[in-house]
């Protein structure tokens, strides 16, 4: 199968530049890349192993030993001096989604390691990327235990796999590269920060770079060979320029001016701990050698921090990764004078023409630097370039007025299977960056009405700090993926029995194996030595753990909640459950009621960023459809469970209980409630009525669909001092 060429992948400059640092110098730790649909991340990652160089193997070693310089631990080894070799492409390794973890590490043949004590150990993904690229599409979307042993393999070198007190380890040096579309979910903070580098990659909306695109794309289409072989001289130049700056790396100076600036900045910037300090320091070498100097200057330091930075300014799931690009400026240019004196600050001859960012790059090819092929123009000759991004355009949203919009009126949005979307007026320059600054440099927040903005101008929901959510699980015990909320049987947790293995064996039960083995021993020989045992003897731990549910929020937005006091108590309690379910692995939807119908304004999704600016888009208004909320729930399960059969839903309904909407609405809302009973799906009622009157509606609602029920104002928990903190918990379990 021909490759796409990497310098004919249009646009994207960072990304690329982030990538072939990466391939200079391993050590940086890798590239995260973010972005929407379709922007060519997958292409250009799987185009860069062709860039690399190739590497010498030795000959039959399942774990691509270097000849010169052999794992003495390898489980192939020892290798004796002098052991043939061989000499192949580096590999690209490609993780999928639903791989297991004894795929990626390896697996050890239990019955063999315990019947004849051998170590008997098929290697698994990790071993096959070593000295090469692992690659990890979505990687957002894999479980958090296997996104751990990925980086700890990246960041030690070596991969360890333990089993039932056998223990095998081998080298794993591999260049990691991961995707994700943030629409579908982020990474948690402390699994961002293991990342080396960050991108942020977003289609161009010049009219003339897409169809650049789509021309080079179709050219590669319908003539493979003949479209790689055009632009052969333009890789070939730039996997030259690879090999030269990995042999310069070595020779490159680190001055302790810049050394300086790189602590300056990182502190102004107040990032965590110290990892970003030395990926900044490692990823200006790489990229003073990628430019063919021999020291550091204060662009590559700029062009380090831009890279490494922004997505370590992250704390929790309401931020969005981003860096200022002015304050980075003023960052730097304060380290600068703090230092006039010291003569290895780099001064204007550093610099670029105009005294000020980065030169040039001068990628052959047309490489980042530009947009087309070896003489800057497409291989036709057509000729195409790198248009100027500028600021992202902040996508607009439908305001409402005092009194909300007229009734049954929604924010016109097209929504996408995923709760992707765009709005159909104003947000034509969405996503248009692609020089990794977007985020949360533009981002404001308003305390007092509970709205703010993401860093890409969207608003969104903030959270009232001190709010802490209680406890919500779904009853019984589940089969769902691992997380932290209901009770589920996982391949994590603690043993509660043994079982025959269906297929592969999960996690050994040795006594229960031990128990199945020892009435056989007479019958199969054995007299003394190791234990005889057979497949039909092993055992697996049964193990309970916690799972990960989908919580759906069926929210009124009637004009009974349109007081602003009440809406903004219940966007408080809401903001609070969403944090909660970030941190308890859950997906989120969300469901709204009013005027004439429902809404979904979020399918299932990991993002509960997403969620909060849905949550700030959201009028309030006309009569109380609350049929028509519980049917729209109803139909959104139905689907889900389609989808994803083992992720248990829980389903919190937060209204007053008022339905108003059609004829016989009471009624009509009775029996969509039995509908969604009858669904299977555990509710909580999340009653906000208040005042000195009540109706106590929403209690009915509770019994109707066989729910608890819970006042709108014991959803939520202050903070609690710290000296009490250690001895009382704000969390209370409800089934």
């Amino acid at each position: 199968m021909t490759t796409y060429p990497f310098s004919a992948v249009l646009g994207m400059t960072d990304m690329r530049l982030a990538l072939l640092l990466n391939a200079v110098s391993p050590a940086i730790g890798g590239v995260l890349v973010r972005g929407e649909k379709g922007t060519a991340k997958s292409t250009a990652v799987r185009a860069l192993a062709a860039l690399l160089p190739p590497v010498r193997r030795v000959a039959g070693c399942r774990f691509g030993c270097d000849p010169a310089e052999p794992d003495p631990a390898c489980p192939d080894g020892p290798h004796p001096a002098g052991a043939a070799a061989e000499t192949g492409p580096a590999r690209l390794v490609e993780l999928p989604v639903g791989a297991a973890e004894d795929r990626v590490v390896g697996s050890l043949d239990l019955e063999k390691a315990l019947g004849e004590g051998v170590r008997a150990f098929e290697p698994g993904l990790l071993a096959a990327a070593h000295r090469g690229v692992l690659y990890v599409d979505e990687v957002n979307l894999l479980h958090d235990h296997l996104v751990d042993l990925l980086l700890d393999a990246a960041a030690m070198g070596r991969s360890h796999v333990e089993r039932e007190g056998v223990s095998v380890s081998h080298a794993a040096r591999f260049l990691l590269v991961g995707t994700m579309n943030p629409e579908e979910g982020e990474l948690r903070p402390q699994l961002l920060d293991r990342f080396g580098l960050t991108v942020e990659v977003g289609a161009s909306r010049d009219p003339g770079v897409r169809v650049e695109v789509v021309r080079r794309r179709l050219a590669a289409d319908a003539d493979p060979a003949g479209f790689a072989a055009r632009w052969a001289d333009a890789d070939a130049e730039i996997a030259a320029q690879v090999a030269a700056a990995r042999r310069r790396l070595a020779g490159v100076r680190l001055p302790d001016a810049a050394l300086r600036q790189i602590a300056e900045v990182c502190a102004a910037f107040d990032v965590d701990g110290m990892r970003a300090d030395i990926v900044t320091a490692r990823t200006a070498l790489a990229h003073a050698a990628w430019e063919g100097r021999d020291r550091v200057t204060i662009d590559d330091v700029r062009v380090a921090a831009r890279l490494a930075l922004p997505h370590r300014r992250r704390r929790d799931p309401f931020d969005t990764p981003g860096l200022d690009s002015k304050r980075l400026d003023e960052a730097l240019r304060e380290a600068q004078d703090a230092h006039p004196d010291d003569p290895d600050d780099g001064g204007p001859t550093d610099r670029g023409p105009d005294g000020g960012g980065p030169p040039d790059s001068g990628w052959p090819g047309g490489g980042p630097a530009g947009a087309g092929g070896p003489d800057g123009r497409g291989p036709d000759g057509s000729g195409c370039e790198e248009p100027d991004q500028g600021e992202p355009t902040p996508a607009t949203y439908p305001g409402s007025g005092p009194d909300g919009p007229a009734d049954g009126e929604w924010p016109q949005r097209a929504m996408n299977d995923d709760g992707s979307g765009e709005h159909g007026q104003g947000a034509g320059t969405r996503g248009g960056r692609t020089d990794g600054r977007d985020g949360a440099a533009g981002g404001g927040d308003d305390p007092a009405s509970g709205r703010g903005s993401g860093g890409d101008g969207q608003p969104m929901a903030v959270p009232r700090g001190g709010l802490t959510a209680r406890l919500l699980t779904a009853p019984g015990v589940g089969d769902g993926v691992p997380g932290r909320r209901s009770r589920a049987r996982t391949g994590r947790g603690r043993t509660t029995g043994a079982r025959v293995p269906a297929g592969r064996v999960g996690a050994l039960h040795l006594p229960a194996t031990v128990r199945a083995a020892a009435p056989q021993q007479a019958a199969r020989g054995r007299v003394t030595g190791p234990l005889r045992l057979r497949p039909d003897d092993v055992r697996e731990a049964v193990r309970e753990g916690r799972e990960g549910n989908l919580v759906l929020f069926v929210v009124d937005a009637s004009g009974s909640m349109g007081a602003r006091q009440r809406m903004t108590a219940v966007k408080d309690a809401v903001l609070a459950l969403l944090t909660d379910a970030y941190q308890r692995r859950d997906k989120v939807a969300v469901v709204a009621f009013r005027g004439a119908g429902a809404r979904t304004l979020l399918p299932a999704t990991s993002s509960v960023l997403a969620a909060s600016t849905r949550l700030a888009e959201l009028p309030t208004g006309g009569r109380t459809p609350l049929a028509e909320g519980l049917l729209a729930a109803a139909d959104l399960l139905r689907v889900e469970r389609l989808r994803d059969p083992k992720r248990r839903p829980l389903v919190l309904v937060v209204t007053d209980g008022r339905a108003t909407a059609g004829t016989r609405p009471l009624d009509r809302a009775a029996g969509a409630a039995a509908v969604l009973a009858a669904a299977g799906a555990p509710c909580v009622v999340v009653d906000c009525e208040t005042g000195p009157v009540r109706l106590h509606l929403a209690r009915r609602l509770a019994t109707q669909l066989d729910a608890p029920h819970h006042p709108l104002d014991q959803m939520t928990t202050a903070a609690l001092p710290r000296r009490t903190a250690a001895t009382t918990s704000p969390d209370r379990s409800v089934a």
